[in-house]
């Protein structure tokens, strides 16, 4: 008995963390995967990980014509897309209101809610001719609590938060599920850079950083790419095919994350 067929899933931020853990995984369980990336090496680290066939490309999800020319390839290539995860982001500036720079302002909300737009727009062309199709945002446990010295952060994954709830009902009626998650504090490189801008925005230690974030989790754990891109497949199967319009949050219960 044959399985499933293979789903093209497109991944924005595909070179690294999140991004790269979700296409390993659509990769390995036999779907074919185009990811882009701003950063170069990290694109050719994905090639250099991911199967022969896959798209890997240097695109900025803020830059439009690169994602126009990003997007365009991968329809002349597939003629179509079942899968697309707008997960591209960058934790941006820490610090008080009244101290952040609006260029880095600017910045952190571009590449967190802006780019997903670019993407979204694109896929629901798309999915609402298909009559089919999946939209997953990357939020946070950030668009779901306020978190003082990251404004920027969180403002844009609140935002996040809304504009998956509105194209949830945009394009249901024309078959396309769209959910987000909110992934908590991930082990990895990113989150490394997260806890050093928050400790020196802070004035406390990086360890005490560290620690903070596992005190506020009710499973008092931190989060790995493996638990998001499980949720992920689920998403993506026909277990799923009634789940629509969710933020689910994979961070095993952020209580707060205040300091």
């Amino acid at each position: 008995m044959s399985g499933p067929a293979p789903q093209r899933v497109l991944i924005t931020g595909g070179g690294g963390g999140i991004g790269l853990g979700l296409a390993r995984a659509f990769a390995d369980r036999g779907d074919r995967v185009a990811i882009c990336d701003a950063d170069p090496a990290a694109v050719a680290h994905a090639r250099d990980t991911l199967p022969a066939g896959s798209i890997t490309r240097q695109a900025d999800v803020t830059d439009e014509a690169a994602m126009h020319g990003f997007l365009a390839d991968v329809e002349a290539g597939w003629g179509g897309i079942d899968v697309v995860c707008a997960n591209a982001g960058t934790g941006g500036p820490a610090g008080r209101i009244e101290d952040l720079d609006y260029a880095a302002w600017q910045g952190c909300v571009a590449a967190n809610l802006h780019g997903a737009f670019l993407t979204c727009r694109w896929a629901a062309r798309l999915m609402r001719a298909q009559g089919a199709g999946l939209i997953v945002l990357t939020s946070s446990t950030a668009g779901l609590h306020g978190y003082p010295l990251r404004s920027p952060y969180a403002s844009a994954k609140w935002a996040i938060v809304g504009l998956t709830k509105t194209l949830a009902m945009e394009l249901g009626p024309a078959g396309v599920r769209v959910n987000a998650i909110c992934p908590g504090a991930v082990e990895g490189p990113r989150m490394d850079r997260v806890v050093a801008r928050e400790a020196a925005a802070s004035g406390k230690s990086e360890d005490h950083v560290r620690e903070q974030y596992v005190r506020s989790v009710s499973m008092r754990s931190w989060v790995n790419v493996d638990d998001i891109a499980e949720t992920v497949l689920f998403l993506s199967s026909p277990a799923a095919k009634r789940v629509s319009g969710q933020i689910i949050a994979i961070d095993g219960h952020t209580e707060t994350l205040v300091p």
